[in-house]
């Protein structure tokens, strides 16, 4: 039986589904129930520079006013701080606080976790050839956790 590109595209996509729904049931094990994929990619965007709204919502391809909720949901939960800038003290910017780096850490490795499950659900040789095979065809650094806007980008 033949498949279609667009079964590739969704079984990938239920690849990532699985393994993003799985790492969210067990963050909320740990505590983080109130944590979701979007805080983490805002998180990471934020850590690599993004700290003002504005900044923050052409990374991830949202409104200005996506990105204040987001920022106000993460204040609030103690992710995010907001710090005066040492060059210009009228401006406040946006930082990843410990509590934010400590749910990104345990993040990684509970999806480190489910790696090692998928290992042994497939053997370790098979789960290392599907890697491989997926670096051959997206590349390196095909994705950027700090940019998931991606699927709403213009390209028109």
């Amino acid at each position: 039986m033949s498949r279609s590109g667009a079964d590739l595209a969704l079984l990938l996509l239920g690849g990532y589904r699985t393994l993003v729904d799985a790492a969210m049931v067990e963050l909320a094990a740990r505590g983080y129930d109130d944590f979701r994929p979007v805080h983490d990619f805002a998180m990471r965007a934020i850590g690599a520079g993004a700290d003002s709204a504005s900044d923050l919502g052409r990374r991830m391809s949202v409104s200005k006013q996506a990105a204040s909720k987001t920022i106000a949901v993460l204040l609030d939960r103690g992710y995010i701080s907001r710090e005066s800038d040492p060059q210009d003290a009228r401006r406040k910017r946006l930082q990843v606080t410990p509590l934010g780096f400590e749910v990104m850490r345990q993040g990684e490795a509970i999806f480190d976790d489910l790696r090692k499950n998928w290992e042994e659900q497939i053997g370790v040789a098979e789960l290392a050839t599907l890697e491989a095979r997926l670096k051959t065809l997206i590349g390196e650094g095909a994705i950027r956790v700090d940019e998931p806007g991606w699927a709403a980008q213009d390209l028109g």
